[in-house]
């Protein structure tokens, strides 16, 4: 299992958010049962991230730290980061422990899964 790869994919995700094409990048990259944990509190499935990400007010600048891959099995795994993403003006950071549950469906990475847990007072 390549972890730069699964990287590579959170990457992707995270510069579609930024350059507003998340909707089309996470409508791609999820799979057709996936589901993500919010850190507002809500199950968020396929459909309701793509139609909430058209919405959304692009992030300016993230960034991804103390990565670590877990490995599940050959076709599956976890990746388990802290993110920090920022947007213009003087919000704070938006700083929150974030797990993506990758599944590997033909010869492609899935997303099954995507969670965030925000970090109190981090920003």
């Amino acid at each position: 299992m390549d972890a730069d790869e699964l990287l590579d994919l959170e990457h992707q995700g995270w510069q579609s958010l930024c350059d507003g094409t998340g909707a089309d990048f996470y409508g791609s990259v999820m799979t057709e049962d996936g589901v993500m944990v919010l850190a507002h509190g809500e199950v968020f499935d396929r459909r309701a991230v793509v139609a909430s990400l058209d919405a959304a007010p692009p992030w300016r600048t993230y960034e991804i730290t103390d990565e670590r891959l877990i490995e599940l099995g050959p076709r599956d795994a976890i990746l388990v980061y802290t993110g920090r993403a920022y947007r213009d003006g003087d919000e704070p950071a938006f700083v929150a422990l974030m797990s993506s549950v990758y599944t590997r469906q033909g010869d492609a990475w899935r997303l099954a899964l995507y969670q965030q847990t925000p970090v109190p007072g981090a920003a």
